[in-house]
């Protein structure tokens, strides 16, 4: 897949679930403060399953980061209690608008990192279902249990080390607010500031006004205004991977092939004998 091909807008999805074979949806809806079970329970896409992103989607925090890669046999449990089977389409959405929670990205590029083809992101999330009149339940489905078998390694990670040395000899670009960066304040983790060498973009930046991602021609002009290019590495880090993986599923919509540091942040600061830089250059 290539481009717009990672995202489904509403108005496709739409189609899709009026076929005889529709696709897997999955509500992964959340906050760092939780919510998200909540606002499923309030609302959702008709058959949609709710996965959780901080018991599914990752493992229990720690040395690791606060949302490190997950066990891959609890992962195959938890996809494979929702529905998901070998080879079947799925479809990820969170609650959308902006700035972007991330939640579906990382939704996204963990079910891609676990071997499976075919995942799209709802381009506006919940929000854009919501703003299209789309019906909406309260009814949690039972889905026929699933197949998949999770095969991992099929995306590039990079650990502490790895994104060292991509800020050195490529782009590592840091997907958190300006302040949390320039290390003016942190609100999540007991250490301010950014890994040396790291490119300040805000995953704020790669949507428009209504959450939606921008065309792959507007990102790669943000993008290549950071250094990024197809000759040398390019990753992207923020808290605890989450937000991050929304910088990477909008270079990968521009055209590239990043890696993420899924530890992130919250991992870098672990070991106090790595550098913590602050202020606005990287």
């Amino acid at each position: 897949m290539t481009n717009r091909q990672h995202l489904v807008d509403v108005a496709g999805l739409i189609d899709e679930l009026g076929r005889a074979d529709p696709p897997t949806v999955l509500d992964v809806r959340w906050t760092l403060t939780g919510g998200g079970r909540a606002s499923y329970d309030a609302g959702h896409l008709p058959g949609a399953v709710f996965l959780d992103l901080d018991a599914d989607l990752a493992g229990p925090p720690g040395s690791r980061g606060r949302h490190p890669l997950p066990d891959p046999e609890n992962l195959q449990v938890a996809l494979c209690r929702s529905g998901v089977r070998a080879g079947h389409p799925v479809v990820v959405y969170d609650a959308g608008g902006a700035p972007p929670t991330g939640a579906a990205a990382r939704a996204w590029w963990i079910l891609r990192w676990a071997g499976l083809a075919d995942v799209r992101v709802l381009d506006g999330g919940y929000a854009a279902w919501i703003e299209a009149a789309c019906p909406t339940t309260r009814a949690e489905p039972t889905p026929v249990p699933g197949d998949v078998t999770v095969k991992t390694g099929s995306l590039p990670v990079v650990d502490a080390v790895g994104a060292a040395g991509v800020a050195a000899h490529g782009v590592l670009l840091d997907a958190r607010v300006p302040a949390r960066f320039r290390g003016e304040t942190e609100p999540v983790d007991p250490v301010a500031g950014h890994i040396p060498g790291a490119r300040n973009q805000p995953a704020a930046e790669t949507v428009d006004a209504a959450g939606r991602l921008q065309p792959p021609d507007v990102l790669r002009r943000q993008f290549a205004h950071l250094g990024v290019n197809e000759d040398q590495p390019v990753a992207a880090y923020c808290g605890s991977g989450v937000t991050a993986a929304q910088t990477v599923l909008a270079l990968t919509i521009a055209g590239f092939e990043p890696a993420l540091y899924v530890g992130s942040w919250s991992q870098w600061i672990t070991d106090q004998s790595r550098p913590v830089a602050t202020g606005e250059e990287p």
